[in-house]
């Protein structure tokens, strides 16, 4: 494949939907593009507005967040190993509001206390931590989001039973 072919195939890609400059690498080198051609179309695709790092972290971890419910530590993973300056990242994860973020959290662990097996207090709690932490929810957070789950599930229980 030729420079100008690849050059006319990565901005197809980006069109389609965002990417990072990483992505794009991959694919360049998938196409067997040498290293100096491949600076030269990445340069050329950010030049021409195809290719936005920043653009990229904010649909990245609102999409995350809003469509996979991760929590901020599994975006900000994310987004670090595919190479997105830190404050980028730092700005992607701020547009996330707190409110919907501790309500994400709470319905998470609202879901998960239905279907959970235990044995005592402790366990449930400790189940329902790693998996909020699985997610990657920051620990205060977590805190915060088992106790009002498991204070919903109680209220919803006594309404049940009357």
């Amino acid at each position: 494949m030729t420079k100008d072919e690849a050059l006319h195939r990565a901005a197809a890609y980006c069109s389609q939907s965002e990417h990072c400059r990483s992505e794009v690498r991959e694919k360049l080198q998938k196409w067997e593009i040498g290293p100096d051609d491949q600076e030269s179309i990445i340069g050329y695709l950010e030049q021409e507005n195809y290719l936005n790092q920043q653009r990229y972290a904010l649909a990245y971890a609102r999409d995350k967040f809003r469509y996979n419910k991760w929590g901020k530590v599994r975006i900000r993973m994310e987004l670090q190993r595919k190479g997105i300056p830190a404050d980028e990242l730092q700005e992607a994860l701020e547009q996330i509001e707190e409110e919907s973020y501790l309500e994400q959290a709470v319905e998470l662990a609202r879901v998960k206390l239905r279907n959970l097996k235990y044995s005592d207090d402790f366990e449930r709690d400790g189940k329902l931590f790693r998996f909020l932490a699985g997610r990657g929810f920051e620990t205060d957070c977590i805190r915060k989001a088992i106790k009002e789950a498991i204070a919903f599930n109680q209220a919803d229980s006594q309404n049940f039973e009357a």
